[in-house]
């Protein structure tokens, strides 16, 4: 199991929270400095903090893993367990410069809605996606 430190916005204060990611049954358990945790399944770590996030919509999860434009490639999810994404942009094609740590510090474009991502995901493979 590897954790990670992540930075949140909760009633408009900054705080740390520890992610414990766990490859063996891909859960994340998600906990806050006051002591609540709550753990998330998925088929990757990507999903999984898609659903933590849409748990908590009050919090503002300040990682890449939320930023609208965000989202894994089905071999990404595979080999990195969904723990890398591509940052996509809208016209161009994904590259290797493209791709991020999900839980990578992040203050820009943020949801805690996955259905905004899938959504910005369908309407990027929509797009032509030449430079």
């Amino acid at each position: 199991m590897d954790s990670v430190k992540i930075t949140i916005i909760r009633n408009d204060k900054r705080e740390q929270a520890v992610l414990v990611c766990s490859s063996e049954n891909l859960t994340i358990t998600f906990a806050m400095e006051d002591g609540y945790s709550k753990s998330y399944t998925g088929d990757d770590f990507y999903k999984c903090f898609g659903s933590l996030r849409a748990d908590h919509p009050e919090i503002v999860f300040l990682c890449k893993g939320a930023k609208v434009n965000v989202h894994p490639s089905s071999m990404s999810s595979q080999m990195t367990l969904g723990a890398k994404a591509y940052e996509l942009t809208l016209g161009k094609h994904a590259s290797r410069k493209d791709i991020v740590n999900i839980f990578d510090y992040e203050e820009n474009n943020l949801t805690n809605d996955p259905k905004v991502q899938q959504t910005f995901f369908l309407q990027w493979m929509e797009t032509d996606n030449y430079e």
